[in-house]
């Protein structure tokens, strides 16, 4: 076989044949124009495990005392029925919270109106008013005179995991009376566990939002959010209208049940929760001067940061590294005695040990924007308004005390819950990523914020 000539320009058109298949191929990038019209829709169900559902005028936010271990509301100064913002926050009343805050980029801080389906129960629509911005003042720190560094007592210790018994290495103990404030504020922020970037409404002037001044319902016992919406007003687009099905629908109160004493290993258990996506469960308990945290995760977080609505791909992330328990988890067990105190263990023997338990079911979030992003990348996409909806459930006991399943009130056994299906995303749904009120009479549990302030807040 003779060899064929290699010339100079056939060794110059190799070196370019080359060089161009070595080039990275050369992409659009899509350009894309952001709406100007913002809708954001947060839905809460909350409740007291074991016990009939509750809605009492007035007592809205019953929990936020108690609720610093998460963030809670957006610095909401009204809670629960008197305002909007408590839906972040945990709540026992009212049983379900509808929060809605609309950005009209167009005309800001104009009255607005979002119709709603005949299954909500509210009539057909919901004012949407310009916010008060006293209202909901995000808060900086905290209220009044700053106060002299008193140096704590007692101890905190940490136990994590469902296991019936302590496992090894665990509790981890901090004693608050050998810190300083230097050293305490350090060692409690390696404590402090994870937090989610906050996703929702940052609330201020020019927003409109729901409740408000006019209008302070909550959603009504077997309402729901499922059919058409659409918001109305000055400038914001007439297409402005988006479906929301079973996927997207209020969530059913937890359907928890409890078996031991604070003595024991604490059984719990419950029925799947219509449309979650992952479960956390984290109790508080005291023993004289110390106080001792318990939380399901299978890797040492403190769980102060959990209580809130997470993006889907924060959900799926924690789940993987266990700190969350997956969707298809129904039972957990807190190890034997770590809440015991020293009269036996159990509220009933008499002791003054207490401890309170506290589970969210996270439903996730649901975007939809509009029109749909266009397939050409060579297309811009100008999005003229998205919405962003983001739905919980949560419940609260009082651990060590025998909670019996209530069949057929709210939960899985509830036969308007058995027919929701979940169901595909529309076309135009895009990525999920693109108060001071007294605890109930009878816990003797110390503030924790009292206690944890300036070592776990941020």
């Amino acid at each position: 076989m003779t060899p064929m000539p290699f010339s100079r320009g056939h060794l110059g058109a190799a070196v370019l044949l080359m060089l161009a298949s070595a080039a990275p191929a050369q992409t659009t990038q899509q350009i894309v124009r952001p709406p100007k019209v913002m809708l954001w829709m947060d839905v809460s169900t909350g409740g007291m495990a074991g016990m009939p559902e509750m809605d009492m005028p007035g007592m809205g936010g019953l929990m936020a005392g108690l609720g610093g271990m998460g963030r809670g509301g957006p610095g909401a100064n009204s809670t629960g029925r008197e305002y909007y913002g408590s839906a972040r926050g945990f709540h026992v009343m009212p049983p379900r919270i509808l929060d809605i805050a609309l950005w009209n980029g167009l005309k800001p801080g104009i009255e607005a109106a979002q119709r709603i389906p005949a299954g909500l129960k509210l009539g057909e629509k919901l004012p949407l008013l310009p916010v008060i911005p006293d209202k909901v003042v995000e808060e900086k720190g905290g209220q009044g005179a700053p106060t002299e560094y008193e140096k704590p007592k007692g101890r905190i210790l940490f136990y994590w995991g469902c296991s019936p018994t302590v496992r090894s290495g665990q509790p981890r103990v901090l004693d608050l009376s050998k810190l300083s404030a230097d050293s305490a504020a350090a060692f409690g922020s390696a404590f402090s566990g994870r937090f989610a970037p906050d996703r929702g409404a940052k609330v201020r002037a020019g927003y409109d939002v729901f409740p408000n001044e006019r209008d302070q319902r909550s959603i009504p016992r077997d309402a729901s959010l499922i059919g058409e919406h659409q918001v109305q007003g000055d400038s914001v687009p007439d297409s402005f209208r988006f479906n929301l099905g079973p996927a997207h629908d209020i969530m059913p109160a937890i359907e928890l049940q409890s078996q031991g004493g604070l003595s024991d290993s604490v059984a719990l258990s419950w029925a799947p929760v219509t449309n979650a996506r992952a479960y956390f469960l984290h109790a508080m308990g005291a023993q004289g001067d110390d106080m001792i945290f318990w939380s399901s995760s299978e890797v040492p977080d403190t769980g102060f940061g959990l209580f809130d609505y997470l993006s889907n791909s924060t959900i799926d992330k924690w789940t993987t590294e266990k700190v969350l328990l997956g969707a298809g988890v129904t039972q957990c067990a807190v190890p034997k005695g770590i809440m015991a105190g020293g009269g036996g263990g159990s509220r009933r023997g008499g002791d003054n040990s207490g401890a309170m338990l506290r589970m969210i079911a996270y439903g996730g979030e649901h975007g939809f924007v509009h029109p749909p992003r266009p397939t050409d990348p060579k297309v811009p996409w100008d999005q003229e308004w998205s919405v962003r909806l983001r739905v919980k459930s949560q419940t609260m006991a009082m651990l060590g005390e025998e909670i019996e399943p209530q069949h057929g009130a709210r939960g899985a056994d509830n036969p308007a819950v058995k027919s929701r299906r979940i169901q595909p995303p529309g076309n135009n749904e895009m990525p999920p990523d693109a108060t001071d009120d007294a605890p109930p009479k009878g816990l003797s549990l110390p503030n924790p914020a009292n206690v944890l302030k300036g070592l776990f807040g941020r």
